[in-house]
């Protein structure tokens, strides 16, 4: 029998309780700048407590959405830019929610790794926690879970959860008719989506991530990074104004798979590609990369990161309240009898 006063310790196995809980304490401060009404518990529970009806509803439904950053984590990752990838994360699942009609109101993130970075791992959270406070949402809850021999040295994953709540009969997409109106929200790069074309991409023209990027300032990897929009307090506020029949996140799949998700049987889009501007980054994937136009809306967002598909006689009522929250955006197009994305005009 193995003698236990001289046994393996869990730090000898490659687990540091000790590392974890300093990081629990580091990002404390964080989680707490993000309560909000409703918020009973904060870190170090079993669970994250949370009173709807201090949240200010009466007949609430609940919507929740999970998901990742994708192959954007390798960016992230190779060039220890990670500050970002927290928004991401978060915007990943919150602008999801939005477009069910649903308020965000607390959110938990998951952070797997082979050996833990107390700071690594701390700037991730605290840029989750920046991200949920930007968007009225709780941090309340989340989990680091250290694996030895599950990933190699410096990697880590990151998945997140949201739940939201909107009062009953206001759900969305409701009512979308043909004439709606299809209102674009500006993106701000790729986002969290394609990654694994935009390294393809990269890879064929030889640069480095530490390489001057060739459509903007600073590095090629810095820019790739650009953190995911979060559309939350916009998407609220055209809901509020009244008119809204549905709103469409632009993630994988682009427009031409995301916007007929809003669509009741017998009615298509039509989309003018001509209304906005190809933000340089995709005119530099597409040349790069010969990535013909139907492809790089399929997979990209290609410049617009939310689409709003409002009734015609509240379009500019929407537009003035989009615009009171600082969105930039363009009319893109129109509902239509049909099925699927009919487009006219060209990327410019």
């Amino acid at each position: 029998m193995a003698d236990l006063r001289n046994g393996l310790t869990y730090a000898e196995a490659g687990v540091d309780i000790d590392a974890g809980n300093a990081l629990v304490e580091r990002i404390k401060p964080a989680a707490r700048a993000t309560d909000r009404p409703g918020v009973m518990a904060g870190l170090g529970g079993f669970g994250g407590l949370f009173d709807l009806k201090a949240a200010g509803y009466t007949d609430p439904i609940l919507v929740a959405a999970t998901d990742g950053v994708g192959t954007k984590l390798r960016i992230g990752i190779d060039t220890g830019l990670v500050d970002g990838l927290g928004q991401d994360l978060v915007a990943m699942c919150v602008n999801d929610l939005v477009c069910q009609g649903a308020e965000p109101l607390f959110f938990l993130d998951y952070f797997a790794t082979g050996k833990l970075s107390v700071d690594m791992a701390a700037r991730v959270v605290e840029g989750i926690a920046r991200a949920c406070a930007a968007c009225g949402t709780a941090l309340i809850g989340g989990e680091t879970a250290e694996m030895p021999g599950m990933y190699p040295a410096g990697d880590f994953d990151l998945a997140g959860f949201a739940v939201g709540a909107m009062e009953r009969g206001t759900a969305l997409p409701a009512r979308v008719q043909e004439g709606d109106v299809l209102i674009g929200l500006a993106s701000n790069g790729v986002h969290s989506n394609g990654y694994s074309l935009v390294r393809r991409v990269v890879e064929t023209a030889g640069l480095g991530w530490d390489a001057a990027s060739p459509f903007s300032e600073g590095t090629l990897g810095a820019a790739l990074l650009a953190p995911t929009r979060l559309y939350v307090t916009a998407a609220l506020a055209a809901i509020r104004a009244g008119g809204v029949h549905g709103l469409a996140h632009v993630t994988g799949g682009g427009l031409t798979e995301n916007v007929p998700r809003v669509l009741p049987e017998g009615l298509g889009v039509e989309i003018d590609l001509s209304a906005w501007t190809l933000p340089p980054v995709f005119r530099w994937l597409a040349d790069t990369g010969g990535i013909a136009a139907p492809e790089l809306l399929k997979t990209f967002n290609s410049g617009i990161g939310m689409v709003i598909v409002a009734a015609a006689d509240k379009a500019e009522t929407v537009e003035a309240a989009l615009a009171g929250t600082g969105e930039h955006t363009a009319r893109i197009g129109r509902v239509v009898a049909g099925q699927g994305v009919r487009y006219s005009g060209t990327l410019a």
